[in-house]
């Protein structure tokens, strides 16, 4: 997605004296910066575009993120809810002339970035920039539809034949037969092949019959689609910008695997950076299951030699019998026989990659898609393979079960203890990095999670810039220099909201059924009269719940699962009497304003699980090295879900309500100060009495349609 039509200036425009220099054609990043005394008049150009008005912690962040960009540092900025952020980081961008890459954790801000908030900025900017930088969407390879398999075939996992048949995803009658029989029409339809642009969308076993991942990829150059390809157009469009818009995942594969998949920029911007972390460590982490190592086998059957196939075959088979036994949970070390399973799966895998690489021709043939699918497996089992016999003191080893490929199905995963150390190294050389996000001061600081970030706080500098400040150290040695600024929020979190600790329950206990917390819950709804957004922190948590307030109420209760989870928010957004209860993926993204939610609730700190092998381990060693492990691990983790919990409940200037938690601790534990000042500065009190009198107000002021209490609790 570019804006290529309008990338040339329009004939007659006249640049300023001091305005940059008109470009030589679009997408030249090499571009003269505009003054940053200009900044104010684009900023209030590009916000004016928008049908907005400038706000004051929006002119700061802009401000700081051109210093940044200028002085050749790192910026972290807490910006609230409805700072304006995405403007107060483009326009600087736009008018510092270099390639900028803005990595999102989130679809819906990327196609926020790309669809509206870009091509209006850069239409604004253009009286001035005297150019109209081009900006392009860049994914992972997966995210795209393939091609060549759209028409050729998709390489079967079972079977005699080398491609899957309709029939055999269940013919053209059958749920996944019809999607894959969707793509392959949609594939001569769009102009992206995104899978993200499919409306309605498909399962992910469907789109994963027509998509590669890279290591599948024929390549561009011996595919005979590869002119043609939605992946490679991607690529070349993301070459010619000067904005790049990108996600997490990407940024970490750019950050990990050492070879660039990112064009070279001059400026990084990671929107949602509180995110990060997760994002690098998910895409770092690697796993042996039984169902991948039973797949590769079947892979490798079709092509490779049958000495290799057996080879594969008796340890897929040993390994097999072997985690059927496993208990789940963290190995400190693999023990001999489990090490003896999976080197002999490192060395069968070896055998067939060599195997493969022997009969490969020159010229393509309608084999290549398998053999690359086969080689794909077989190198990505022999690198989890090979990391796991490492037995590295950076990396976390556990066994996990999982009803994913069927019951009692096990694997080995491997993740790394902390991502820091990876993302100093590699994320903030030869650039500016600007971090930001409404949640990245924790117990009123940055250092938390400036560290996890690989910003230690030794090379912090002052939060606001002095001509008398001295210059810092520089080398290879040196570490990277940041600085951290909360720009605020236009929002009056003391008058818009409460923050309700329910101090007189009993804290919870392990078990999801708390009677109590229940009751608490069904009188708050009650005097909502519906308008809640439930916080679980477990699946089964939320469950109890819904299925007990169904029971007691007349409001519809939606719960996480029973339908996807966009439609799930427009059901609670058009009903007010209506609520939606939920775990991980409702405590951030969810974005409700006016009347339709002014009640959250969470029922616990969401600690992470005690059993959690990676966050164990990695409490542990913060222990280890004389750091107070539970504060900087599970602390700052449940910290961040509360604040990004808590922010869903002011969205407009005009919101009111309540966040509700349901645990003491919040009130009681001598943390409970470091968890309330991560959150927004909501008016605090523990009187139930209070706060059923304010939701009673807020209720009458919307107008609501109210509940019938069918049955309290006894």
């Amino acid at each position: 997605m570019t804006n290529d039509s309008e990338s040339l200036p329009q004939p007659g425009d006249e640049a300023p004296a001091d305005a940059a220099p008109a470009d030589e054609g679009p997408g030249d990043t090499t571009s003269a910066a505009v003054p940053a005394s200009r900044l104010p008049e684009l900023l209030h150009a590009a916000v004016t575009s928008v049908g907005g008005v400038e706000r004051p912690g929006q002119v700061r962040m802009a401000e700081a993120v051109s210093a940044a960009v200028d002085a050749g540092e790192h910026l972290l900025v807490q910006a609230g809810t409805g700072t304006g952020k995405s403007l107060a980081y483009l326009v600087p961008a736009l008018a510092h002339g270099d390639r900028v890459v803005v990595a999102t954790a989130t679809l819906a801000l990327q196609r926020q970035l790309v669809e509206r908030d870009l091509p209006r900025t850069v239409d604004a900017l253009h009286p001035v920039l005297r150019r109209r930088p081009l900006f392009a969407m860049l994914k992972g390879r997966s995210n795209y539809l393939c091609l060549h398999r759209a028409h050729e075939g998709t390489p079967a996992d079972e079977g005699e034949g080398l491609f899957d048949p309709v029939e055999a995803l269940g013919g053209p009658t059958g749920k996944l037969g019809q999607d894959v029989l969707r793509l392959r029409e949609w594939a001569g339809e769009t102009d992206t092949g995104d899978r993200d642009d499919l409306t309605p969308g498909v399962s992910d076993k469907a789109w994963a019959q027509l998509s590669v991942t890279s290591k599948e990829c024929l390549g561009a150059t011996r595919c005979p689609y590869g002119g043609e390809c939605f992946a490679e157009a991607a690529r070349e469009r993301a070459k010619l910008a000067d904005v790049v818009v990108t996600n997490h995942a990407m940024l970490a594969i750019d950050a990990i695997e050492g070879a660039p998949v990112l064009p070279e920029h001059g400026l990084l911007i990671i929107d949602e950076a509180h995110e990060l972390v997760n994002r690098v460590t998910g895409a770092a982490t690697a796993e042996m299951s039984v169902h991948a190592v039973n797949r590769a086998v079947r892979r490798a059957a079709k092509l490779a030699n049958e000495k290799a196939v057996d080879a594969l075959q008796a340890a897929a088979e040993n390994f097999h019998g072997l985690m059927e036994t496993a208990q789940p949970g963290r190995v400190e070390e693999l023990p001999e026989y489990l090490a003896y399973a999976v080197a002999a799966v490192r060395d069968a895998c070896r055998q067939v990659i060599t195997s493969l690489g022997e009969t490969r021709d020159k010229a393509l043939t309608d084999e290549d898609a398998v053999r690359k699918q086969a080689m794909a497996s077989a190198e990505t089992l022999h690198e989890t393979a090979d990391r796991l016999l490492q037995d590295s003191e950076y990396d976390v080893v556990w066994i996990e079960r999982s009803d994913r490929f069927g019951l009692g199905a096990a694997s080995l995963r491997v993740a790394p203890l902390s991502v820091s150390g990876l993302l100093r190294e590699n994320l903030y050389k030869e650039r500016s990095v600007v971090l930001t996000s409404a949640t990245l001061k924790l117990g009123g600081d940055f250092n938390g999670v400036a560290s996890s970030l690989g910003l230690p706080v030794e090379g912090r500098l002052p939060d606001e810039r002095s001509v008398a400040e001295p210059e810092p150290a520089q080398g290879d040695e040196a570490p990277p220099y940041w600085r951290g600024i909360d720009v605020g929020s236009p929002f009056s979190y003391p008058k818009q909201g409460i923050l309700y600790v329910a101090k007189h329950l009993p804290p919870p206990g392990r078990e999801p059924d708390r009677p109590q917390m229940l009751d608490e819950l069904t009188e708050l709804i009650g005097a909502a009269g519906g308008r809640t957004l439930g916080l679980f922190s477990s699946m089964r948590a939320a469950q109890t719940a819904a299925e007990a307030l169904r029971e007691r109420l007349d409001n519809r209760i939606l719960l996480q699962g029973e339908d996807t989870l966009g439609e799930l928010i427009r059901e609670f957004a058009s009903d007010a009497s209506t609520c939606l209860f939920g775990t991980l993926s409702l405590w951030q993204g969810v974005d409700v304003p006016g009347s339709a939610c002014q009640l959250v609730v969470m029922d616990r700190i969401p600690f992470p699980r005690p059993d959690d092998p990676l966050m164990s381990a990695r409490q542990k060693s913060v222990e280890e090295h004389g750091g107070n492990g539970f504060m900087a691990v599970a602390a700052t983790h449940a910290a961040l879900l509360m604040a990004q919990g808590a922010g869903r409940l002011v969205r407009a200037a005009d919101d009111k309500g309540i966040v509700a938690v349901l645990d003491p601790r919040l009130a009681t534990a001598r943390y409970g100060g470091f968890f309330r000042s991560s959150m927004p500065d909501f008016w605090y009190t523990t009187d139930r009495n209070q706060v059923r009198r304010s939701l009673a107000a807020i209720d009458a002021a919307a107008a609501p349609v109210r509940p019938v209490v069918k049955r309290t609790a006894p």
